[in-house]
């Protein structure tokens, strides 16, 4: 949100979901640690305190999100409106904001987030290491999001994902190719933008173990969306072919179920 002007941002996001029939889900976050030394300046945004720039993607995505809920936050032209006036940004979709995930790397952060009101989105690290294991943090983390988004008075239902590297062991072929990755299959601590941080294991294996380790891992249990993480460089058909194995012969056991909805409209 760092380099984003947020009712533009908002205008985008608005004017997809109603060409694509409301089927937008739209993942935000302070932003990935960068090269560039408080880039956003040299994009013509706002001073911030933080180096990383933290408070004012906040303030910016606090203002995208009143954007997407319609509220007027403009001055209209007084001779056109008349005096006291205020403008929405156009166009808006209705039911956006019930699609919008926040990114959050720390408790403290996911805390924020249902504070907000909004969707919680937790990757493959956290910028946080006390020893437990990222499932254990994450957890945590997903614990106090939905405590915070009730005590803030919210009544929706506020989803959850997690996300995860998984790769299926179902031929000879995955055997070879996922090798080199079986050496990553503990939690790893080390220093990202500044924080010392907990970066999750790769689960590597035949079905029936990954079935077995993602089930003991409590923030996948917790959430109600895991997100595979896939090494999109391969090519399409690599990544298909690694999507189809974990749908066939590892998701049902977890709980998921394919989409039976019929076709789209227009095809």
């Amino acid at each position: 949100m760092c380099y984003e002007n947020p009712l533009y941002l908002a205008e985008e996001a608005a004017a997809l979901d109603l060409i694509s029939d409301g089927r937008v889900a739209l993942g935000v976050s302070r932003g990935s640690p960068e090269p560039a030394l408080r880039g956003w300046e040299a994009f013509g945004y706002e001073e911030s305190e933080d180096p990383r720039g933290a408070d004012i993607a906040r303030e910016k995505f606090e203002l995208f999100m009143r954007a997407v809920r319609g509220e007027r936050l403009v001055d209209a032209d007084p001779q056109q409106f008349g005096v006291g006036q205020k403008l929405a940004v156009e166009p808006h979709a209705e039911g956006l904001a019930d699609r919008i995930w926040w990114g959050a790397g720390t408790r403290a952060t996911a805390e924020w987030a249902g504070e907000q009101g909004v969707n919680l989105m937790s990757s493959t690290l956290v910028t946080e290491a006390t020893g437990a294991s990222l499932g254990e943090l994450q957890a945590e983390q997903i614990a106090r999001y939905r405590a915070a988004y009730a005590k803030a008075g919210h009544s929706g239902a506020p989803r959850v994902s997690v996300s995860r590297s998984v790769f299926p062991v179902v031929s000879d072929e995955d055997r070879i190719l996922y090798q080199l990755r079986q050496g990553q299959e503990h939690d790893q601590v080390g220093v990202i933008d500044g924080f010392r941080s907990t970066f999750g294991r790769t689960y590597v294996g035949e079905p029936d173990r990954l079935i077995e380790e993602l089930r003991a891992d409590e923030a996948v249990m917790s959430a109600d969306t895991l997100m595979l993480t896939i090494p999109s460089q391969l090519g399409v058909s690599f990544c298909t072919r690694l999507l189809e194995s974990f749908a066939k012969y590892v998701a049902p056991s977890l709980g998921w179920k394919p989409n039976q909805e019929g076709p789209v409209r227009g095809e």
